[in-house]
């Protein structure tokens, strides 16, 4: 698999088999490949037609994958029994040992495949879908539930989104966009109760078919928060149209929410950019299109 980041860890299918023979012997057997990925932070195998192996690639602090595996093992299933849509329930806990350092799972394989960026307004439907499915998600009832690194406020992200604007420097407009980025961030503050969120709800954690909402994948981020952070999608996968259908489709999304989720796109992607634009053409695709979206 290609690498992504200093310091990533090798995973290899031989490594994978050998994990599953030690850990959960009877899907041992099963046949196994990687599958071919944009996702930043796991290694994804296919395990027979019914699990996916998800193995973490660098551990980004200390403890951040134990306590991601953890929160996922324990929430994803009481979260689960509120949607209609599938999402990627985690099956098995897997431990580290001495030939692979951190936690992984294996996880239900839902059927679909990433959505690409929307062409002429052929998205309207799915945009409905993925209103719904926030809402059912922001409207869940499931007390003390962990906090979302990305349920915070929009002024916590402020040193490490300008400091991205300095480092794309000639490849954006830096006055358009910190202009942008300051209006965004003195957006009024969340003051409701936090919801549950997704946390990094973009196209390459939707699986589609036929242009339909058919599951959601990679919940790391799961916890309660403010929900404008779930909107990034409207920036990253739609047009003007099915944007418009998105944000009217959604409950008790107020005007200052949609700002701050124009504000999470936009300093998400400027983050983004750097970073991968020399690892990841398609996250790199990605950012500019959703700094395009949101200027």
């Amino acid at each position: 698999m290609a690498k992504m980041h200093e310091n990533e860890f090798e995973i290899s299918e031989c490594l994978v088999h050998t994990l599953l023979k030690s850990q959960c012997s009877h899907w041992a057997n099963l046949p196994l490949k990687a599958i071919i990925s944009s996702g930043t932070d796991n290694a994804l195998f296919r395990l027979g037609s019914e699990y996916v192996v998800r193995l973490p690639r660098i551990e980004w602090a200390m403890g951040s994958i134990n306590k991601n595996i953890n929160k996922e093992y324990e929430w994803l299933p009481k979260i689960a029994r509120f949607l209609k849509i599938p999402i990627s329930e985690p099956l098995f806990k897997g431990n580290p040992n001495n030939s692979y350092p951190w936690p992984w799972t294996v996880t239900k394989w839902n059927e679909g495949h990433n959505p690409n960026f929307e062409k002429e307004n052929e998205y309207e439907l799915l945009a409905k879908d993925l209103a719904y499915f926030l809402n059912q998600l922001h409207g869940i009832k499931l007390a003390k539930g962990p906090a979302s690194r990305r349920g915070i406020s929009l002024d916590k992200l402020d040193v490490e989104t300008r400091k991205a604007i300095g480092e794309l420097r000639g490849e954006i407009n830096i006055q358009s966009v910190t202009s942008l980025w300051n209006q965004l961030a003195n957006v009024p503050p969340f003051r409701q109760e936090p919801v549950w969120v997704h946390g990094d709800f973009l196209p390459g954690n939707i699986l589609v078919q036929n242009n339909r909402l058919n599951a959601v994948i990679d919940f790391s981020d799961v916890g309660i928060g403010d929900p404008a952070c779930d909107l990034i999608i409207a920036w990253s996968l739609l047009n003007s149209h099915s944007r418009r259908c998105f944000r009217e489709n959604l409950e008790n999304i107020d005007d200052n929410t949609w700002e701050r989720g124009r504000g999470w796109a936009l300093s998400i992607a400027l983050i983004m950019l750097p970073y991968y634009k020399n690892s990841n053409p398609i996250l790199a695709m990605l950012a500019r299109r959703m700094i395009e979206n949101v200027v």
